[in-house]
């Protein structure tokens, strides 16, 4: 899909909300991570082969030990393009947005890809 059809302010309004469409569960915790928007995964983000459309940096929910005083906030990353790309029309995009913001705060709590998978967060 054409990225012009999303501009960056229309889809950030797509991102909040997609926020405000999560589980009750996830709510909270999406309140303690930064989630931004960027056009594209830097080279090194992304696998050959792949398609990057989000990215979870931090420390998951079950991590031994938890977070660190002092650290780095968790990040939440979307990717505009890629994820517009993945779309075949407008209509699609709340939708993917949501499943991608959806996975990556599966990530946050510490699911991994099959799980979130079989969930249908992928």
């Amino acid at each position: 899909m054409d990225p012009a059809l999303v501009p960056p302010d229309d889809f950030d309004d797509l991102v909040r909300s997609a926020m405000d469409r999560l589980p009750e569960q996830a709510l909270e915790l999406v309140s303690q991570v930064a989630v931004i928007v960027r056009e594209e995964p830097e080279p090194d983000e992304v696998e050959p082969g792949t398609t990057l459309l989000g990215l979870f940096r931090g420390i998951p929910q079950t991590a031994a030990g938890g977070r660190v005083p002092g650290s780095l906030p968790d990040v939440i990353t979307l990717f505009r393009r890629p994820i517009l790309a993945a779309c075949a029309s407008r209509e699609e995009v709340p939708d993917r947005v949501l499943t991608v913001l959806g996975h990556e705060v599966g990530h946050a709590f510490g699911i991994g890809e099959a799980e979130l998978r079989s969930l249908g967060w992928a």
